[in-house]
């Protein structure tokens, strides 16, 4: 493929645009990730961190500048080719889980695989041998309301891997969960890296600081340095 596979320039997000409650969460930012190449976003709580990760996530549209995902101008695209984007390209890591509920955990892993057309039977196969993988095999019949919080974060990573995708974010990835799981999650990460997956994880969190090889640090909407070890 050849150059970076995330190529943001001048991103800026405004919330509320021209209103008494007008917030610019984001101004000015361009950066490039290569491929492969793993990512700490920082930065203190409002500085824009969550903000530029939907942003590089197509998970939003920026009022002003680029995103390229590849060769792919995200902001030419219509949500449905958006959509098609993240399903085929992204795997997306949400701070709170975003898992359905009602659902089992392996039906929460196996949802993105049905715009797709992929049958049920394939779906929980698929689903619980990800599961298994992470350690929480013995759970995939169980709703979300029945496992624990640490739990929840695995079937939030598997459901983020259901598409095997090349680059997956992580909005605060261990903000919701104990030492031991975060420990766990840290070692499954790693494994990622180590499969060559580009990875970009939003996180203050000092136990994750060494994880990236580029540091990227945001303060009020800015960025204010990138960092590469």
């Amino acid at each position: 493929m050849g150059g970076p596979v995330i190529r943001a320039k001048n991103l800026t997000k405004i919330y509320n645009p021209g209103r008494p409650n007008e917030v610019i969460a984001l101004q000015g930012a361009s950066l490039e990730i290569q491929p492969g190449e793993s990512v700490i976003i920082e930065g203190p709580s409002g500085s824009g961190k969550s903000t530029l990760l939907s942003l590089l996530g197509v998970l939003d549209r920026p009022s002003q500048g680029q995103v390229m995902i590849e060769d792919e101008a995200v902001e030419r695209l219509s949500d449905f080719w958006m959509s098609k984007l993240r399903r085929e390209k992204i795997g997306f890591i949400y701070q709170r889980f975003n898992l359905i509920a009602g659902l089992k955990a392996w039906e929460n892993v196996g949802y993105p695989l049905i715009p797709a057309g992929v049958p049920r039977r394939e779906r929980r196969e698929r689903a619980c041998a990800l599961l298994e993988r992470l350690g929480i095999g013995h759970r995939v019949e169980h709703s979300v309301e029945e496992i624990s919080g640490g739990e929840a974060q695995r079937v939030s990573i598997a459901r983020a891997l259901i598409n095997s995708p090349q680059i997956i974010f992580a909005d605060e990835p261990s903000s919701n969960i104990d030492l031991a799981t975060m420990e766990g999650v840290i070692e499954i990460f790693n494994e990622l890296k180590e499969e060559g997956k580009t990875l970009v994880l939003s996180t203050n969190d000092p136990f994750m600081g060494d994880f990236g090889k580029k540091t990227i640090t945001l303060r009020d909407g800015r960025i204010e340095d990138i960092v590469a070890k």
